[in-house]
């Protein structure tokens, strides 16, 4: 014969603190969308258009046979020494770059001297310095990124100085600074004030140990 059993919930506020804690780990076990960098990668396909990086892309298969096309920009994280990002493209000069990401970014230092790098070693080639980023490997970070840089000129000319290592270095570097926006946003989304605003917004209610219940 069925029977009905009453079960007390509770919301994230309602529990105690050791019991808050298993509601949290709950959440960060499985509560994450595949997209939750999304924001990261909008910003960060804004500042490679800035420079002068157009983002290869790649074709992404959706449930249904539908697709969509995506930036070739990956990371793996946040917690192995191999960890990192990285992205495919080709970059070239673009006249204001500098200027234009300190407007963009006027508090980011790192990216700043990104780009007062590139635009410094472009100067130094007339302004006539490309490069072709690819991945390669299985791995994600700055250094499975091969960048190979050439000058666009008619008469030939050789790239001056060491200006291949600078852009290839400026390059990497920009991978370096996602990846650590894509920390950034991971530690925030996943501390303790992220977590219980979500729980407590989503209405999720939990038994008296902090097990989810509904």
């Amino acid at each position: 014969m069925p029977q009905v059993i009453a079960t007390t919930v509770y919301r994230l506020d309602e529990l105690p603190e050791g019991a808050k804690d298993r509601a949290r780990a709950w959440y960060r076990e499985g509560g994450f969308d595949h997209d939750w960098y999304d924001a990261v990668y909008e910003d960060f396909q804004r500042i490679a258009e800035i420079l002068g990086i157009r983002l290869k892309s790649r074709t992404v298969r959706l449930v249904g046979g539908r697709s969509r096309e995506e930036p070739c920009i990956w990371f793996t994280g946040f917690w192995s020494q191999g960890d990192g990002a990285a992205w495919e493209g080709s970059y070239s000069y673009r006249k204001s770059a500098a200027a234009e990401l300190r407007a963009y970014a006027p508090q980011d230092q790192a990216l700043h001297r990104i780009g007062e790098t590139l635009q410094a070693v472009q100067r130094q080639n007339f302004y006539q310095l490309r490069a072709e980023v690819t991945h390669r490997g299985n791995y994600y970070h700055a250094f499975t990124m091969a960048v190979s840089v050439t000058r666009d000129s008619s008469a030939s000319a050789e790239i001056v100085g060491d200006a291949e290592a600078i852009v290839i270095g400026a390059l990497r570097d920009l991978a370096n600074w996602l990846y650590r926006q894509l920390e950034r946003e991971y530690d925030y989304l996943t501390s303790d004030e992220a977590v219980d605003e979500t729980l407590v917004a989503n209405g999720y209610t939990f038994t008296e140990e902090g097990r989810r219940f509904g």
